[in-house]
């Protein structure tokens, strides 16, 4: 089976993201607004109950915190998405060098590892430079409380849903 670990952030960022989504992002029926932490693969009932207990000693290792999206990016050329992006993406970036070690160690990327929440992908590119040009003169300024993270498995249908959370109690 597929899993996958993300965080989901709060409503009001889920809302202003998903307004985006609806329209720009392929993937808005498959799964909420997210966080990836690490991205999907192939896991075994044995992996499964390693990266289970891993999980479990990394939430229980951090404290929960606040992370705040100030502004809208892109990763254009390298792939034609936009994303809100972090103030300060350092604790996101701690919580998922964590999670991608041990058990759940994560094959190299050819990506550095950047938390966003995506709000649009897979877009022409001229309709990618339309929307940035204008979203990246907005007032940005969402703020999330990240007090859990989820452990996600893919559907048959292709979408994506909790198979375990684990809040963090640091």
């Amino acid at each position: 089976m597929l899993f996958g670990i993300a965080l989901f952030p709060e409503k009001e960022v889920q809302d202003a993201a998903n307004s985006w989504r609806l329209r720009h992002d392929p993937h808005y029926c498959n799964i909420p607004a997210h966080m990836t932490l690490r991205e999907a693969e192939e896991w075994d009932d044995q992996k499964l109950k390693k990266s289970v207990e891993h999980l479990e000693r990394v939430a229980s290792a951090f404290k929960p915190f606040e992370i705040t999206f100030n502004r809208v990016s892109t990763f254009f050329p390298a792939r034609n998405i936009l994303y809100f992006a972090l103030e300060d993406p350092s604790e996101v970036i701690r919580l998922h060098e964590a999670v991608c070690s041990g058990p759940a160690l994560q094959q190299a990327s050819s990506y550095v590892y950047t938390p966003h929440v995506t709000i649009g992908r897979d877009m022409a590119s001229d309709e990618l430079h339309d929307l940035y040009g204008n979203l990246r003169m907005s007032d940005i300024r969402l703020t999330s409380l990240v007090d859990r993270i989820h452990l996600l498995y893919q559907t048959e249908q292709g979408g994506w849903t909790a198979y375990q959370t684990f809040q963090l109690k640091g």
